[in-house]
């Protein structure tokens, strides 16, 4: 069994505390495709229920989106800043990094310390953008490295705090020529960080992310997203700019996340994944088909039934490949009872299962 470590400073990524017993598949940026959203929307939601679990699904999702439409119509939000200080960390006004924090008891782990080092580590400028309250002892920390630490209310979720976090930046006269969005919906780095932000980056100009996904329309998932160029960056300004505070994540999802990525498209940028979806797919073994359900007993039912590969195939990204995250709610909440989830322990050594069980706990306890 392979057994992974963290790195002490968030930025050199994989240790293996046992000797490889395989080769692991590297990060390769691919293009992405041209999928239909309305139909992939329906399959992915089919995927890995029965019919009358999607459709009572599909009932409670119509329902609260019809609820939280009408507020936002009668009360619409705004994020605001609630609170700016200057960082400690001297920036070169190249790369950029919006870091995006939220957790309930308002706590900074020592799991989203170590990422903040890991990108600092990789030439960004940081960026904090907090939806909670921290501590003044955690902001400090934090302060140590970032060029710019903010605290706004907690609206708008990820997309909301990237718009303004970004635009108080542009606002003071930055121009950068890379544009980081991230935040701390993964655990990790499980492997090396470097490689995957060097393969990016020779991927010339462009809109990159580590994954892609089919559900709802092709899309680069958005918990780590890079655009290279000042046409790039630009369009994904102008797209954050007009992003409207909604309550309903749905919402938030087909406006944000997959609308960022069609816009980017419609512009003629490149868009492309370190992990793309059919790659993933042909990496995938019958033992996986198998976890998945019946619907799965092709070798082409990943495509045909699309899936979010940071929850169905979070197993096979871990162990075949060099990808450096686990989503924390796949693993705090696991709502779509993925079977195996569980047993995600077994692949970290102690020290790194007690750093994640220390963010879990910070992030999820009020």
């Amino acid at each position: 069994m392979n057994v992974l470590t963290l790195p002490a400073d968030g930025s050199a990524g994989l240790g293996f505390a046992e000797p490889v017993a395989h080769t692991l598949e590297p990060a390769r940026l691919t293009d992405i495709g041209q999928v239909h959203a309305g139909s992939m929307r329906v399959l992915h939601g089919l995927g890995t229920r029965t019919s009358l679990g999607f459709l009572g699904r599909v009932a409670g999702a119509a329902s609260r989106l019809a609820v939280d439409t009408l507020l936002d119509r009668l009360a619409p939000q705004r994020g605001e800043i609630l609170q700016r200080l200057a960082g400690q960390a001297t920036g070169t006004g190249a790369s950029l990094a919006i870091y995006v924090h939220w957790s309930a008891s308002g706590r900074v782990s020592e799991m989203v310390l170590r990422q903040l080092a890991g990108w600092r580590g990789r030439g960004f400028d940081v960026v904090f953008v907090t939806n909670s309250t921290p501590p003044v002892a955690d902001i400090e920390r934090v302060r140590e490295h970032c060029v710019l630490y903010l605290r706004r209310s907690n609206i708008g979720l990820d997309f909301g705090a990237w718009r303004d976090g970004l635009a108080a930046v542009l606002a003071d006269g930055a121009a950068p020529q890379e544009l980081l969005l991230a935040n701390d919906s993964v655990v990790g780095p499980l492997a090396p960080l470097g490689p995957l932000v060097e393969r990016w980056r020779a991927g010339g100009e462009g809109f990159f992310g580590m994954t892609e996904s089919l559900a709802g329309g092709v899309h680069l998932q958005s918990y780590l997203l890079l655009a290279r160029g000042q046409a790039a960056i630009a369009d994904i300004a102008g797209h954050l700019a007009g992003f409207a505070d909604v309550r309903n994540k749905w919402r938030v999802v087909q406006s944000g996340e997959i609308g960022l990525t069609r816009r980017m498209m419609r512009a003629g940028h490149r868009c492309a994944a370190l992990f793309g979806y059919a790659r993933l797919c042909a990496l995938a073994r019958p033992s996986d088909f198998a976890a998945l359900g019946a619907r799965f007993g092709g070798e082409n039912s990943l495509c045909v039934y699309p899936l979010n590969p940071t929850h169905h195939l979070w197993r096979l990204l871990l162990e075949r490949t060099d990808f450096p995250f686990l989503k924390t709610d796949l693993i705090a909440r696991n709502a779509g009872r993925l079977p195996g989830v569980e047993r995600w322990r077994d692949l970290l050594g102690e020290k790194d299962i007690a750093l994640i069980d220390d963010h879990l706990r910070l992030r999820m306890a009020g």
